[in-house]
């Protein structure tokens, strides 16, 4: 009796291990495919004087995200930092924002490439008071080319700005409520 009880206890066991797939290739998950590597540009500051305003760049570094297995750029780069801009004139600077451009070893622009996402401008719209300076995130995209080639050797920046000795004047209109 013991011995039936065993065969049929061990013929169970089979018949259950055969039903919950004790016998199927297990899949192993893998890692993340992606890599995100964020390069830091050298020197750590700078800071660039012109006519009106001084510009002061900090923290400036490059965030890419590669494919692990084939070394690849998945997407557009991105360019991020700190921007400082001063004025130095006697004059209101009416900021309108910053455009970037990208630069070879000779001085040519490093375009971007269809179907990349382009951001190169970064918005201020401020008024900057003789003297004060004003602080902004920088966060606009890189052209593959510049990464993947290691052809970057400038980042050409301009600012726009309306100099005058800006006024503004403030009106006011009398309004009533009524309800009806």
């Amino acid at each position: 009796m013991f011995r039936k009880f065993f065969i049929l206890s061990a013929l169970g066991l089979i018949f259950v291990l055969a039903l919950n797939g004790c016998g199927k290739k297990t899949e192993v998950a893998e890692g993340p495919k992606i890599e995100e590597i964020t390069v830091a540009l050298t020197p750590s500051t700078q800071e660039i004087k012109g006519e009106q305003f001084t510009l002061q760049l900090s923290n400036l570094r490059i965030s890419k995200t590669i494919n692990k297995s084939t070394k690849e750029l998945t997407t557009t780069p991105n360019l991020k930092g700190n921007i400082k801009i001063t004025n130095q004139s006697k004059n209101i600077l009416d900021v309108q924002g910053v455009t970037i451009e990208y630069l070879d070893n000779s001085g040519n622009p490093i375009p971007f490439k269809t179907g990349e996402k382009k951001v190169t401008v970064s918005t201020y719209w401020t008024d900057l008071q003789p003297g004060k300076e004003a602080e902004n995130y920088l966060d606009v995209t890189v052209p593959m080319a510049a990464v993947k080639e290691k052809s970057l050797d400038k980042i050409q920046l301009s600012v726009v700005y309306i100099p005058s000795p800006l006024k503004r004047e403030a009106l006011e209109i009398q309004v009533k409520m009524e309800e009806k």
